[in-house]
């Protein structure tokens, strides 16, 4: 049993603005909708990884279902909402001009110390890992193989439970584009 996890490729967006935390907040907000650059070509070996399957889910936001169709332009794409990244918000600090992200990074951590207004706090981020986590379980022991197409940080909130279900993993997560790690299981 083999899942992978991919974070999408670069969306087109500008990437490392300077900005305030109101800045902040419509940046997150555009990067949320900003589809694939098409500079940003994925990797061959990533494509190569693809090409057995006849499926791959995304979060369905544009630059994930983009990526995978980039990625697996054979392959039926399962676009599904749970697999969307865990949420960030724009901390409220005024005079503060920080890159994007910095801001990120900032934000990320307050989330986890509990600042999460009108967003899915980490409690439920984490359950919702878990039924990814489930379906691509369900799917891998079904087909031998599954990818999920997303976002870095969720992708690796999932890859926790992987492990924890006794999976392996190759590679590691980080904040690139295109990264891949892949999940297996010889005991499926």
């Amino acid at each position: 049993m083999r899942i992978l996890l991919i974070r999408h490729g670069q969306p087109h967006i500008a990437l490392r603005p300077r900005t305030s935390h109101a800045g902040f907040a419509e940046y997150i907000d555009a990067y949320e909708e900003a589809g694939l650059s098409p500079s940003n070509l994925p990797p061959e070996e990533v494509r190569d990884l693809m090409k057995e399957l006849d499926h791959v889910y995304t979060s369905g936001r544009p630059r994930s279902h983009q990526s995978a169709a980039a990625l697996a332009p054979h392959a039926e794409l399962i676009a599904d909402p749970l697999f969307a990244e865990a949420p960030l918000a724009s901390p409220p600090i005024p005079l503060l001009n920080m890159r994007v992200p910095k801001w990120a990074v900032m934000s990320r951590i307050l989330w986890h110390a509990g600042f999460h207004p009108e967003i899915e706090n980490p409690r439920a981020a984490a359950k919702r890992a878990v039924q990814a986590a489930d379906i691509l379980i369900a799917r891998a022991r079904k087909s031998g193989i599954t990818a999920l197409v997303a976002h870095g940080y969720f992708n690796w909130m999932i890859g926790r439970v992987l492990v924890k279900r006794g999976l392996t993993r190759t590679g590691s997560h980080q904040a690139r584009y295109w990264n891949t790690v892949i999940y297996e299981s010889k005991d499926d």
